[in-house]
Parts: C-alpha cells; structure tokens; sequence
C-alpha cells in the first residue's frame, strides 16, 4: 500500500517534472564533483601509492598529520599564512568600503562610471600578468624603478623583490589594487537599496554627510560586512596560490612560504600525494571551525549571520 505522503510527491513531480528535471542536472553534477571526490580524503590516512590504488594502499592512521606537526616549517608556514591572510583582511575590506562609500556620495553618474569602471579594471588582469607588472615596475637592473634609480646616479638600486621584510605588503598592496573596485561593488549595490527620503530627511535635520554615512549607510551595507567578513574569516588559510608561488623567490623565501606552496613542494612535487591530502585536510578542518566561530560570535552580537 502505497503511503499518502509517498503518492502525494509522485503526483508533484509528474506535475512538475520539468523544474525536477532542471534541478536533477546540476544534482548530478554537485554529487559527481563536489561529494565523489569526497572519498579520495581517506588517502591522507594512507600510504597511497598509485599502483596500489586507494583502496590497496595501507592504512597509516595519523603518519601524515604528524609529519606535519612535527616539521620544522610548520610554525612558520602557519604563521607566514596568517600574516599574509590578517594583512590582507585588515586592508582589503575596510578599503573596499571606503570606496563604495565615497563613490556612492559622488553626484556626477559619468563620474562615478569612469571611477567605478577603472577601479574595477584590474579584477580581470590574471595573476601572471599582474606578477609580470610588478617585476617589470620594481625590477633593480631592468625595471621602471631601477631605471629611475640609473637615473639619479645609483648604481645599484634596492631590491625590493628580493627583501623578505617587503613581500606581505607587496603580496597585499597588489592584492587591494586589483580586487577593491570588485568588492566596492558589492557594497554599492547594498547602498543602492537605501531608501533616499532617509537621506533627505537627516538633511533637513542638518545631519552633515560625514553624519550621514555614519548613521545611514554603515548601518545598512553592515549585514553585508559581516557575510563578506565571516567568508573571509573562513578563508584565512586559504592564501592564493599563484601569486604567492611566481612572486616567491629564494630570498623572501622565510616570509613568501605558505601552506599552499608548501604542499606543492613537498606533497606534489616530491610525489608525497597523502601528505598533500592531509595538509589540505586539516586546512579545512581549520577553515570549517574558524566560519562556524564567527558566525556564531556575529549571530551573538549582531542581527545578521551566514547561517
């Protein structure tokens, strides 16, 4: 005997069969590329060798986790991480607002275009093309800030790519000029939503536009903050690989080296396949534990959180 809950979904998916059918393709494909390869996480509790496969490689429990903890590079590339991500949080986000506040305050729309369009720009310039700007602009022999240094009589102009104290503000400053046009973008479609008789009203109030930023439009882009913020929060050890990797270089190497890059090397490069899973592992662990702690410290303090 069939349930009626049971008959009552079959009618409404042969009612409906056409929306379940566009829902079923990207199931499939979620399922396929996001929850299958799930399995492949049990290599970072093995031996894995490639002939042996993942199934017949031996089970080593908590060998690789340990190499880990135990290495000599663990609490620099955790620390170097940390710096790099915190930086880049501290700088990237506030100057994101900062700029979709000050755009949105601009009365000419053909002004405020350009602007928008040319901070936003360089969002599609790719990391390797950006890397190659800045060795061509701070190059010391053949770069555009060498060739000022020949020009002013230094003979040997300071390195600064090569200068492991100046890697985190070059890996940031690049970081803010290319992705703060995107972001602001962002937040000015939050601002967009602010009803403007609110504005009009402080006005007549005599509310000065520092006052009504304040008091209007920080309040209303701020659950927009705190999603943006716990997301990046999650992501603090997460650092890109690319552009730390092609701007690394033997010299900066005790500040340029992250857990990405550090997983390339010693887990691909040496064919160390589940010490690379294990890594990966644990930064999603740490990933997971750090967003569910700001979600629940901004659901605690605030009236707006990711979940």
């Amino acid at each position: 005997m069939v349930k009626p809950d049971t008959a009552r979904l079959k009618r409404r998916i042969l009612r409906h069969w056409q929306l379940y059918l566009i829902v079923l393709l990207p199931t499939i494909f979620l399922i396929t590329f996001n929850y299958v390869p799930m399995l492949g996480v049990q290599i970072a509790f093995k031996e894995f060798s490639p002939v042996k496969g993942i199934w017949g490689s031996p089970w080593v429990g908590g060998k690789q986790f340990n190499m880990f903890f135990t290495s000599p590079f663990f609490w620099p590339v955790i620390r170097n991480t940390l710096l790099l991500s915190v930086y880049a949080l501290l700088i990237g986000t506030p100057a994101a607002i900062l700029l979709a506040l000050a755009m949105n305050e601009v009365p000419s729309q053909r002004f405020k275009k350009v602007v928008q369009m040319t901070t936003y720009a360089p969002y599609f310039i790719s990391t390797v093309v950006l890397v190659g700007i800045i060795n061509i602009v701070l190059s010391p022999s053949t770069g555009i800030y060498g060739q000022f240094a020949h020009l002013f009589g230094i003979d040997q102009a300071y390195d600064i790519l090569g200068q492991p104290k100046a890697f985190s503000s070059l890996y940031v400053w690049s970081g803010v000029w290319q992705e703060t046009g995107y972001g602001a973008v962002i937040y000015l479609a939050s601002l967009a939503n602010i009803n403007p008789e609110l504005h009009e009203a402080s006005k007549i109030d005599g509310a000065s536009r520092l006052e009504r930023i304040i008091h209007i439009d920080l309040p209303a882009i701020r659950p927009t903050i705190i999603v943006l913020l716990i997301l990046s929060v999650g992501g603090l050890l997460s650092v890109g690989f690319e552009k730390v990797f092609l701007l690394q270089n033997m010299i900066n190497l005790e500040t340029s080296e992250v857990i990405s890059t550090y997983v390339y090397k010693i887990g691909l490069v040496n064919t160390n396949f589940s010490f690379a899973v294990a890594v990966g592992l644990f930064n999603s662990i740490v990933g997971f534990i750090l967003i569910f702690s700001t979600n629940l410290l901004a659901r605690r303090y605030s009236d707006s959180s990711l979940f």
